[in-house]
């Protein structure tokens, strides 16, 4: 086993509090990168002037020290310090990616020890109070760093292929909602092409064979197609249990999915009561305040899920609309969002109701070409859901890691 060390903050680095400086959106001759808050993440922060700034090298480690998130620390970084934030410069005792490691895994520690009755600060006597514990061998130190900046870089790397999709998906259903998915899986020809595969109607132009609708004409039969969450009095917090029949808040209204963490629960009395606002599997149920539009589709296992009062509920015809086809123009059809945008505004507040979903068109094709659309979007977001998936992975993996190597726990050979 190596020998450890453990010693005061102060004894492997030097403070150095950034400087107020100009700073400008772009960059004028001679500035730098600056380095706030986001700076120090790799994001955007402008451009400062270094004449009179405390510069970085890409060997310190920056700290965010006033703040709701200081503590948070970034590495790699060159250019102008802002005056929120701190640079630890290291002495020879330590490695300078392992001190970035180690400061990263005791973010917790520091924002629990933060001062200040209005904007938060790392404490003053942070270099005396925080103890850090590193391998004497330097050699070890760069071992230890190399292993948790592998995955560092795998994170990133997954991240910047996320984000990918998402510009993709974001140019995809723009191209689903507007030319449609052939028979053969492709895309119709784009209208500048083959004009007459298309038709102007008062959503704009789409292909032939599609009709614009409302959703009245395509409501389940034998229900009312659409319903309002109960009242806001019919669900407190005194009718709130630690488990029982689920309810959906708005904020367990996800994007795309419900967020199980955030449901709520009712007793059996309180359900029956309630039973009226319960849900069928294929119900589409959306916000009808704030994010109007945002919207989840009941599935297998969900059914008997109530709505609480900021959501509303659509019941469709499946053999005309499919759920998943009218959730994805609720949620990403530019033309649908700008309808629902000019007509919920009501005293500065966005609220929805059954006049403003009877008012709404939809471009609709035949479901046969629904199918082909949901199969194509959904293809790709498995994809990113996967990708997704893979970062939570890695960040799990990566935070074991650093409390196994960080503290020695387990040797690095």
């Amino acid at each position: 086993m190596s020998e450890w060390i453990e010693s005061s903050l102060n004894q492997l680095v030097t403070f150095q509090k950034g400087r107020k400086v100009d700073t400008n959106s772009f960059a004028r001759d001679g500035y730098a990168a600056y380095l706030g808050a986001s700076g120090i993440e790799g994001r955007d922060d402008g451009y400062g002037d270094p004449r009179f700034g405390v510069i970085a090298r890409p060997t310190d480690t920056l700290m965010l020290w006033d703040g709701e998130r200081s503590g948070l620390v970034g590495f790699g970084r060159q250019g102008v310090v802002a005056s929120t934030v701190s640079k630890l410069s290291p002495n020879e005792k330590v490695e300078p990616q392992y001190l970035y490691f180690s400061l990263l895994a005791m973010f917790g520690w520091i924002q629990h020890r933060r001062t200040g009755t209005g904007v938060p600060h790392v404490p003053k006597d942070l270099g005396r109070l925080l103890k850090v514990n590193y391998p004497k061998s330097r050699t070890e130190q760069q071992k230890i760093a190399a292993i948790l900046s592998t995955i560092d870089t795998a994170i990133e790397q997954t991240e910047a292929l996320i984000e990918k999709y998402q510009h993709i998906k974001a140019g995809l259903m723009h191209d689903l909602f507007t030319r449609g998915v052939l028979p053969t899986g492709q895309l119709r020809p784009p209208r500048e092409q083959a004009p007459e595969l298309y038709q102007e109607t008062a959503v704009g132009w789409i292909p032939r064979e599609w009709e614009v609708s409302g959703l009245a004409s395509k409501g389940r039969a034998g229900t009312s197609w659409i319903r309002t969450g109960p009242f806001g009095s019919s669900l407190k917090g005194e009718h709130w249990r630690i488990d029982g029949h689920p309810v959906i808040t708005i904020g367990a209204l996800g994007t795309g999915e419900f967020i199980e963490s955030e449901l709520l629960f009712v007793g059996t009395k309180d359900a029956s009561r309630l039973i009226d606002f319960q849900l069928r599997e294929n119900d589409v149920v959306f916000s009808r305040v704030a994010d109007v539009g945002r919207s989840v589709v009941v599935r297998e296992g969900q059914s008997g899920w109530i709505m609480s009062s900021n959501l509303m509920r659509i019941a469709v015809n499946q053999t005309l609309l499919r759920p998943d086809y009218l959730q994805m123009q609720l949620a990403s059809d530019s033309r649908v969002k700008a309808q629902i945008r000019a007509s919920v505004n009501s005293g500065g507040r966005d609220v929805a109701n059954s006049e403003v979903l009877n008012r709404l068109r939809f471009a609709i094709p035949k479901p046969d070409e629904q199918d082909r659309i949901i199969g194509m979007a959904d293809r790709l977001a498995q994809r990113m859901n996967a990708e997704m998936r893979r970062v939570a992975k890695l960040q799990t993996q990566k935070l074991g890691l650093m409390q196994d190597l960080l503290n020695g726990k387990v040797s690095v050979q």
